[in-house]
């Protein structure tokens, strides 16, 4: 049965990147593409960043109950369709989902096996310094990301695995290692050296044991000071 895995994180963690490079490493895993009503953003094209379709298209489906998750941001709708899981489930490949806190609640309650993953920053100020270092936003955006950061990031104990994203190789590798951990069959019975080190990689990110580094980090958002 194919693993729908969901990837959420606060902007400028660095999740896109981690995401892009976690596709060329792991076989078998597929990428949904959300479905959109807002405008394509600059070299922004149909079928690849977004599908971008119309508000009465887009309705039609989630009467049709088309959607894993659905959400209408800002008067735009945001969705994850459904066909993606039943291509996956036919090539038995895993599908790998990019969706925000909300989307992620959704896809947990429709699909309770999801495995969930929370990318971190290292703490607020290394994230407020990437948003600014990519030079996209004016400053009143970067204040309202960081205050959905703020937001987003009270939910991360509600995931799997907790990511913290500080150097961009020893995230990766950890990132790799819960995918392919979370594929080897239950109960686990001998393990090569390789997955055996996957494994304990991906222990070591659980929720329950990652209590303690994420404090100081979620702690570092609540007093910015």
């Amino acid at each position: 049965m194919s693993k729908v895995i969901i990837v959420s994180a606060p902007s400028g963690s660095g999740k896109s990147t981690l995401v892009g490079q976690l596709l060329k490493m792991v076989p078998g895993l597929d990428f949904s593409i959300s479905y959109t009503t807002r405008e394509p953003r600059g070299s922004e094209q149909n079928g690849k960043e977004y599908f971008f379709v119309p508000k009465q298209d887009f309705e039609a489906m989630i009467a049709q109950e088309e959607f894993l998750e659905w959400a209408n941001v800002f008067g735009k709708y945001y969705g994850t369709a459904r066909r993606f899981l039943r291509q996956a489930e036919s090539q038995g490949h895993d599908l790998l989902l990019d969706i925000d806190v909300q989307g992620a609640a959704q896809v947990k309650t429709r699909v309770p096996a999801a495995v969930s993953i929370f990318i971190l920053p290292p703490d607020r100020q290394t994230l407020e310094w990437r948003l600014r270092n990519r030079g996209e936003d004016k400053e009143e955006v970067i204040q309202r990301r960081l205050v959905a950061a703020s937001r987003e990031i009270e939910n991360c104990e509600k995931y799997d695995y907790i990511l913290v994203n500080d150097r961009l190789e020893q995230s990766m590798d950890e990132l790799r290692a819960m995918v392919l951990a979370e594929r080897l069959p239950h109960p686990v019975g001998e393990l090569t050296p390789e997955q055996a080190r996957n494994l304990r990689l991906a222990e070591a990110s659980r929720l329950e044991n990652s209590r303690a580094r994420i404090q100081p980090i979620l702690a570092s958002f609540l007093d910015p000071a």
